[in-house]
């Protein structure tokens, strides 16, 4: 039986519980300028699996005028995404979400701005796919949707590494893995979003900006 890859980047943790995940600090700069350059300047906003809770505290400085909410599945990091924000007054306390579960836009419905980095590749197409959908329902009128991480370019990696690291974890649980470009798109018109930018990241990343009409 195949084994599912974790969901969550390497990281540190300090003795307050804060969490420090390299990945997290490389890619930091290039998600918040995206981010702030098509968020609302007032607002709620989602971050799903918020990981270590570095993104979150840094976007919550950069745009005192969202509302974050901060979520992942996993106690640790939701510990170390509450210790990063102390001292936020616009940062909820994290709550426990599977975004791959279907439903949860019901509890979680009028968000202004949804972020989501670095999960796609790590769980099936079907779950993907609820997640998109559970995304659309949960946006409010003109609320943005920004999906950043690794994908496959018309069916194919761009690079040794990201070959490697797609052919990894389709070797762990062949379910997974780079979802292609395309396929994202399609997703995203299926549940009635407009997609208003696709974006080549710094290391062969992607960002794909969605809006709710």
């Amino acid at each position: 039986m195949s084994k599912t890859p974790p969901i969550h980047s390497q990281a540190d943790t300090g003795p307050d519980g804060r969490m420090y995940a390299p990945a997290a600090a490389r890619n930091l700069g290039p998600i918040a300028d995206v981010v702030a350059a098509h968020a609302p300047e007032s607002g709620e906003a989602l971050e799903i699996a918020s990981g270590t809770g570095e993104h979150v505290a840094a976007l919550a400085r950069r745009l005192p005028g969202l509302i974050w909410q901060p979520s992942d599945p996993a106690p640790e990091r939701r510990r170390s995404i509450d210790a990063h924000a102390q001292g936020a007054p616009n940062i909820k306390p994290a709550i426990d979400l599977d975004a791959t579960a279907p439903g949860w836009s019901a509890t979680l419905g009028g968000k202004d701005l949804i972020l989501l980095v670095n999960l796609l590749h790590l769980i099936p197409e079907p779950a993907a796919k609820t997640l998109i959908a559970e995304v659309a329902q949960a946006l409010a009128p003109g609320g943005r949707f920004v999906l950043y991480g690794p994908f496959l370019r018309d069916g194919e990696t761009t690079s040794q590494g990201d070959a490697d690291f797609d052919a990894a974890l389709r070797a762990q649980n062949p379910a997974i893995g780079y979802k292609d470009d395309w396929d994202v798109i399609d997703w995203i018109h299926e549940n009635w979003l407009e997609l208003v930018q696709v974006l080549e990241m710094p290391a062969n990343n992607m960002c794909f900006i969605a809006r709710k009409p």
